[in-house]
């Protein structure tokens, strides 16, 4: 009964990405026939819920507010549209027009991108945010991957990733010989092999049924992954070492990007700015009452670990992933440098 259980999930996945290519040829088609305004499709892998979907609502509020005659924005959210790998190939070719997409399947259309799986790459959440809020610099990474026919335009907060699992980790020690979940990323392998574990990367949504059935002993993510995703029920302890800070990004296809009117674009960097805000917003409130759920609800225990004892065991990384990958020595000098800084503050 549980293989046909699963056989039927993946089919009922595939049937959901058919049915939205399908969905997708069809407005194609239809935005040709005599449609006065351009149709502009966003996908993401997120509920309606989630901050970075409503952060698009007001991207989408904003453009058609000032460009309505002109444009229409259409959101398709839950992989509607396919994996976001699949949905960031669409956007290279132009079948859509933007995608919400995780840094690390960023990584192989920029090696810039490698950068956000060094764990502990920023002292704080403050200095994350402000790194990603400095659109000059940042400005160097959105246009790294214009070879590949793409462009970030904003970013949108994913959180602080921090361990959770069926048992409590208070130190680095209690994590040898454990198996974790992380996320496809050749950093986050050796992160976990520096600690003594076991890295096992896997597809997000197989996590919950991996740690309920012993597959696995837990996962890393950020606060929601308790809730919205329902890891709380089978890990009941979540430990606050905060690894990663890792971003999403808002990418939009180039073609689309230059054909824009100076105007035009204006709006649509404005827009991609207020969405990031709303989500900023929204994420804020949403993180509180996961945590608030997570605890009185589903019995997880929030344990504060000493954050520098995790550090030091990878702090080895940084120099071997600078030594394989010049292109993200100048982001990792800029950061460091704002690290020192706000240190001696």
């Amino acid at each position: 009964m549980e293989a046909e259980a699963v056989a039927k999930n993946k089919f009922s996945k595939y049937a959901a990405v058919f049915a939205g290519l399908v969905l997708l040829t069809v407005l194609t088609g239809c935005a040709g026939q005599g449609e006065s305004r351009r149709i502009i499709r966003i996908a993401h892998g997120q509920s309606e819920t989630h901050p970075e979907h409503l952060g698009l609502l007001a991207f989408k509020e904003y453009v058609e507010e000032k460009l309505g005659d002109k444009y229409e924005i259409q959101i398709f959210p839950n992989e509607i549209l396919g994996s976001a790998q699949k949905a960031i190939e669409l956007t290279q070719t132009g079948a859509i027009d933007f995608v919400v997409a995780g840094t690390a399947n960023l990584e192989t259309f920029a090696d810039v991108y490698e950068i956000f799986s060094m764990p502990y790459l920023f002292d704080s959440p403050e200095i994350y945010e402000s790194v990603m809020n400095d659109k000059d610099y940042m400005k160097n990474i959105y246009e790294s991957t214009d070879e590949a026919g793409f462009e970030a335009l904003t970013w949108y907060n994913a959180g602080t990733r921090n361990f959770y699992a069926k048992k409590p980790i208070y130190a680095p020690e209690d994590l040898k010989g454990q198996k974790i979940r992380v996320q496809q990323s050749p950093a986050s392998v050796k992160m976990m092999q520096a600690f003594g574990a076991a890295a096992s990367p896997m597809s997000f949504g197989e996590v919950y049924t991996a740690i309920q059935q012993g597959v696995i002993e837990g996962a890393e993510n950020n606060e929601l992954a308790l809730t919205n995703n329902k890891h709380g029920e089978v890990a009941k302890y979540y430990s606050y070492d905060q690894h990663q800070m890792v971003p999403d990004m808002l990418i939009g296809n180039l073609k689309f990007l230059e054909g824009l009117t100076e105007e035009e674009r204006k709006i649509f960097e404005e827009a991609a700015d207020i969405s990031t805000q709303t989500e900023q917003e929204k994420w804020a409130e949403q993180i509180e009452e996961a945590k608030n759920i997570a605890e009185n609800q589903m019995g997880v225990e929030f344990i504060e670990v000493d954050v520098d004892a995790f550090k030091e065991k990878v702090l080895p990384l940084h120099e071997e992933m600078l030594e394989k990958n010049e292109d993200i020595r100048d982001f990792y000098e800029y950061i460091q440098e704002i690290n020192e800084k706000a240190a001696e503050d």
